[in-house]
């Protein structure tokens, strides 16, 4: 008998109707004669209420004590779709993260799933019954409760699919599968059917929401296929996978655009050895990311100017570090926050020539600026003008035949 993982996200669980529904789901598969396995996230909205109440009793919340109120909303959740089950007919219970238990390692609020114990599990699934798991959490060393990342309960269905050796992994969420780009921004982006574990964790690190990154890093590192699909109508979704004989030929995979970068320029710092470790230490040690990075060097060879992009959300704090640090010296800083980076994602960019001057062409047809460049062997990024993103995507996505 196949096994089959269904992970249902909060839109999906939003309300009691969606849960009556997300029911019906899950008994089609227990009708096809298929052992399975239910992982809910907290319905819709909750989970956001949860961390507004921790900072409403302090600017400073204890961070298990988060961990343990922002998991309760799963419980909720699981518990619900449970009763509903057994209310229709079917063996059901829910199973939270501690009874199995999933075992993590890291830090609260984005720790990993080291283990999961499936004896209990196996059990239950062999006498017919359907275990209802929380998402997006776990227990760590010292029995605390932990959490792994907003959307962390896909990285939890994938786990448990690698662990109980299940057949399927099916993400249900409230889009049909993963788009060209983001519908809502460009009319014309179309579902894709198949696409590899590398483009996907690329499209979903540079913006795309369908999934969370470090969840696609976890089925491509256990060769766990993955299909997205909508809760709400029934159509096939979109493949994630690593075979070749399941993804297209198409040079271009998709395009991805992101809403949250800022731009940093350094002008004049002094080139030398270990700069740039200087600048960036600072920043690795209070948990900023920096993404794109371009250094400029002089004429005289003695001064360099930097530029690198972060999150909006940490633009105070960096230059606040930047102009603590003791340890460079420039000669102005100057930051902007009306940027976006907008990518083109695809495997077949790696034999295929003239990529990028397409793209760049492309771009300049539209009169569209290019601030900061950054490429990878299946990735070209660009930093624009956040006001020219919508009309970057769409030449791009003409370009490149996505419409």
């Amino acid at each position: 008998m196949k096994t089959v993982v269904l992970k249902f996200g909060g839109t999906s669980v939003g309300n009691i109707e969606r849960i009556k529904k997300v029911c019906k789901i899950i008994a089609s598969y227990k009708k096809k004669k298929r052992r399975v396995i239910v992982i809910s996230s907290a319905m819709s909205g909750v989970t956001n209420e949860l961390v507004k109440k921790s900072r409403l009793i302090s600017n400073n919340f204890d961070k298990a004590e988060y961990d343990a109120l922002v998991s309760t909303g799963e419980q909720a959740s699981c518990a619900l779709i449970a009763g509903r089950l057994n209310h229709i007919g079917f063996k059901s219970r829910s199973w939270m993260s501690w009874q199995l238990p999933i075992q993590t390692e890291g830090p609260y609020s984005s720790s990993r799933i080291k283990k999961i114990a499936i004896k209990e599990l196996n059990n239950y699934l062999k006498s017919g019954g359907i275990p209802i798991i929380t998402g997006f959490q776990g227990i760590n060393s010292k029995f605390r409760l932990t959490t792994i990342g907003r959307s962390g309960s896909d990285a939890t269905a994938i786990m448990i699919a690698k662990f109980i050796k299940a057949d399927e992994c099916i993400i249900y969420t409230d889009v049909e599968g993963v788009f060209t780009t983001d519908p809502r921004q460009y009319k014309k982006a179309k579902k894709i059917t198949k696409i590899f574990y590398d483009e996907m964790l690329e499209m979903a690190s540079l913006g795309s929401k369908v999934m969370q990154p470090t969840s696609v890093q976890d089925a491509k590192l256990n060769n766990i296929n993955i299909e997205v699909k909508s809760s709400f109508i029934s159509k096939p979704g979109t493949l994630i996978s690593d075979s070749k004989k399941t993804c297209s030929d198409q040079i271009i995979t998709g395009i991805s655009s992101t809403k949250n970068d800022a731009k940093i320029t350094i002008v004049g710092v002094k080139d030398k050895p270990g700069v740039a470790a200087s600048i960036f230490k600072p920043l690795s040690k209070n948990l900023i990311n920096v993404d794109m990075v371009v250094q400029n060097i002089s004429q005289n060879g003695q001064d360099t100017d930097l530029t690198f992009t972060i999150k909006a959300d940490d633009l105070k704090k960096t230059e606040k570090l930047i102009k603590q640090n003791k340890k460079i010296s420039y000669k102005k800083l100057s930051f902007d926050k009306n940027v976006s980076k907008v990518s083109i994602i695809g495997v077949g960019m790696i034999t295929s020539p003239g990529i990028t001057y397409r793209m760049f062409q492309s771009l300049a047809s539209k009169k569209i600026n290019i601030l900061v460049i950054s490429t990878s062997e299946i990735k070209i990024s660009v930093l624009i003008s956040s006001n020219s993103v919508k009309k970057a995507v769409g030449v791009l996505h003409k370009e490149f035949k996505l419409d």
